[in-house]
């Protein structure tokens, strides 16, 4: 319903916006926030929003548009463009990661530039340089300490520590408690605390000037700021207009950086967000911003939805309205294929060969590969699948994970391999054989320096055949004798078994040798990311027992298993990804596979909220097929197959999809623009034209005779 005494200025290219759409574009509260639905156009919407306030006046460089990733800030960038916003207005439109702004806020706080260090192998040296402090000062006066130096605890650091920023846990801390029951509280290793610590007390210096600032550390070092010195929000700018994207991601510190804005005066804020996509909770994202910080910030802000989505059509809308209980439509005249493929859950590899089948299904219709995607709950579950596309010759690229055969718990039974045959050449990349050195040096719980680990890595890949001797001295080392006999034990072990034993054989003997469970319940800090490496290490070993290998051919394998993984194809790929690395993405094709009820959910996770989210996730990234792939016996199944209530919904979709194909009364447009030199402008606003300063033209809206203004007309 057209608004008479609010009436929409800026008319989009290329769409017409729904009503809800419209409520949003023309909302004059001062804080609106938007409640949206997987692909429900969160980032489209904004930019009305935006357009309506360039078209109202508001100067552009009077706009701020928060995003959380350089992804979503160039989506943003071009969306402002793609809706009908002259390139260089839009151009002058502040778009900025949450990140961005805090560093140019502090900048001009500070006065000065601060080094930044984006990558995790820039900020090794920092992590080294602080754990070995904690080492020299608290070494003989704290029990328990667990000091390691290899990849695996570094990034386990660097997680724990950004954790502690976005939740600004570390600013509450109570300086009366010692570090043993401030890490309790906190929940994390009194190692990591103490680390985190003295981390930043290296970053920070004695006087809180920042000497580096790696990623995220500007939102938190600007909301801390924020917090100790109110008086310094008033250095921001005075922007007219505020838009936040993806706010079911926002954290604490971020949070406190919009609160800042929110204080200045004249300032509107619009933001979207879907709490059913809140999966982020290990770095402090919570749904609780959604549902009531703002509105105790600020009691008449106002909530409006967006329920219609354009990514997929109504079979799929419905199936998430079922499971999650909320509304969502689709307008689109759209059949999105929702599968079900099922497996007996009792034969090996059953589940990865449903995939295979489901894979070339989808490319006998004629469907592109690169557009599947295999989106997994946990990295374990890769093994069986891998091995059955490898066999299928179907190429795959993992995204966010590295593929089965080259991660750090496989790399070290490959090691263990290389030693019984005193052959590491036979691993072709330079990367993969320093990997199985590391590898080795981790699950052999060996205290080697930095410096010592990457003098042996360089040793060993100039002459591979170093590794029989690798352990020989480190083990005389080793600072825990139960450690060192067990590793000790495996090395002998391997070193006098045949060539010709069945691989699997091997390497069950070397993980009950190594007491592998435990030691990946040492290794890895959350209980979670231990099984995970457990399930991973007894799919390895099942691949060895199907093949019938023995140990040398099976390193063969691994090899060919490595080029194969590495292909240098650019299409024809299926993206093999988890859940939680594809949000803000979609595929035409995707499967979900292992939909067994004690996989997915996962029994380890216990945040079972984000368990249903990340389904939720994972179910809407597709456009035209979801497949289901799960046991036959319909008890085992995940129980979120049945809340989608697909029979119940299919109907219901039917008639929807009749719905959206009819065809519509041609519609009367909103406005009619025209080419009116500057000389004539006058003349035009004379007769009644108006002028739109976000596209910079003027018009005549509708239902105003356009006679008058023929000659002007665009041709």
């Amino acid at each position: 319903m057209t608004n008479i005494t609010n009436p929409v200025r800026f008319i989009p290219h290329g769409f017409s916006p729904t009503q809800e759409q419209k409520n949003i574009q023309l909302s004059q509260h001062r804080v609106t926030l938007i409640e949206a639905n997987a692909g429900a156009a969160k980032t489209t919407t904004l930019a009305l929003r935006i357009g309506e306030a360039l078209a109202r006046g508001l100067p552009p460089e009077h706009i701020l548009a928060l995003v959380f990733t350089p992804e979503a800030k160039s989506v943003m960038k071009s969306r402002l463009v793609e809706i009908g916003i002259p390139a260089p207005l839009a151009a002058n439109v502040v778009v900025r990661t949450f990140d961005e702004f805090a560093l140019e806020t502090l900048q001009a706080i500070e006065g000065i530039g601060v080094p930044q260090l984006q990558q995790a192998h820039d900020l090794r040296p920092q992590a080294l340089a602080a754990i070995t402090s904690v080492s020299q000062t608290y070494g003989e006066t704290i029990e328990y300490l667990d000091i390691r130096t290899h990849n695996i605890a570094i990034s386990q650091f660097l997680e724990c520590q950004l954790r502690l920023k976005a939740t600004m846990a570390l600013d509450e801390n109570d300086y009366d408690t010692g570090p043993q029951d401030a890490a309790e509280r906190l929940g994390i290793p009194l190692t990591d605390y103490i680390w985190t610590l003295e981390y930043e007390r290296l970053r920070l210096g004695s006087f809180d000037e920042a000497r580096f600032r790696g990623p995220f550390d500007a939102t938190y070092d600007l909301a801390r700021h924020f917090s100790e010195f109110p008086e310094s929000k008033s250095i921001l700018p005075n922007y007219g207009l505020v838009a936040g994207d993806e706010l079911h991601d926002l954290n604490e510190a971020s949070f406190r950086i919009l609160e800042a804005l929110l204080d200045k005066d004249n300032l509107y804020f619009v933001g979207a967000g879907d709490k059913d996509q809140v999966i982020h909770s290990s770095l402090g994202a919570d749904d609780r911003y959604l549902r009531h910080r703002f509105a105790d910030r600020q009691p008449a802000a106002v909530r409006y939805p967006l329920t219609n989505t354009y990514r997929h059509g109504p079979h799929l809308a419905y199936a998430m309205q079922s499971f999650k209980q909320k509304p969502v439509t689709s307008g689109l005249p759209l059949v999105t294929e929702i599968m079900q493929s099922h497996y007996p859950q009792s034969e090996p590899d059953a589940c990865a060969a449903s995939v295979v089948a489901v894979i070339q299904k989808w490319k006998a219709d004629k469907h592109p590969l690169e557009a599947c995607a295999i989106l997994l709950r946990d990295r374990h579950q890769s093994v069986a699948i891998e091995n059955a596309l490898m066999r299928a010759k179907i190429a795959y690229r993992p995204h966010g994970m590295q593929g089965y055969i080259q991660r750090e718990e496989i790399l070290f039974l490959r090691g263990m391999i290389a030693i019984a045959l005193k052959n590491l050449a036979m691993v072709k990349s330079a990367a993969i054989q320093k990997g199985i050195v590391e590898a080795l040096a981790i699950f052999g719980e060996l205290t080697l320096s930095p410096k010592d680990m990457e003098e042996a890595k360089d040793d060993i890949v100039n002459d591979p055949s170093l590794l029989s001797t690798f352990f020989s001295g480190h083990i005389q080392r080793h600072a825990q004798d139960q450690a060192k006999v067990r590793i000790a034990n495996a090395v002998t072990y391997m070193q006098g078994i045949s060539t010709t034993m069945p691989a699997h054989e091997v390497l069950h003997e070397i993980c009950q040798t190594m007491d592998l469970d435990a030691l990946a319940k040492r290794i890895y800090v959350h209980p979670h990311d231990a099984a995970v490496v457990t399930k991973s290490v007894s799919g390895f070993i099942a691949v060895a027992r199907q093949s019938g290998m023995n140990l040398r051919e099976f390193s063969e394998w691994t090899g060919a298993a490595d080029a194969f993984i590495n292909t240098r194809k650019s299409k024809g790929l299926v993206t093999l990804e988890c859940v939680a690395d594809s949000k803000g993405k979609e595929y035409d094709h995707v499967i979900l596979p292992f939909l067994e009820s004690e996989e997915f959910p996962s029994i380890t996770n216990p945040h079972k909220q984000e368990e249903e989210n990340l389904f939720y996730v994972g179910a809407t990234r597709a456009k035209l097929r979801l497949s289901l792939v799960s046991p036959m016996e319909e008890a085992l199944r995940s129980p979120y197959i049945k809340r989608m209530q697909l029979a119940a919904s299919r109907s219901r979709a039917n008639t929807a999809i009749d719905d959206n194909q009819r065809p519509d009364l041609p519609a009367m447009p909103a406005r009619t623009d025209l080419n009116v030199p500057y000389a004539d402008k006058d003349d035009a606003k004379a007769l009644g034209a108006l002028w739109d300063p976000a596209r910079r033209v003027w018009y005549v809206k509708a239902g105003l005779d356009t006679k008058p203004f023929t000659r002007w007309f665009k041709t």
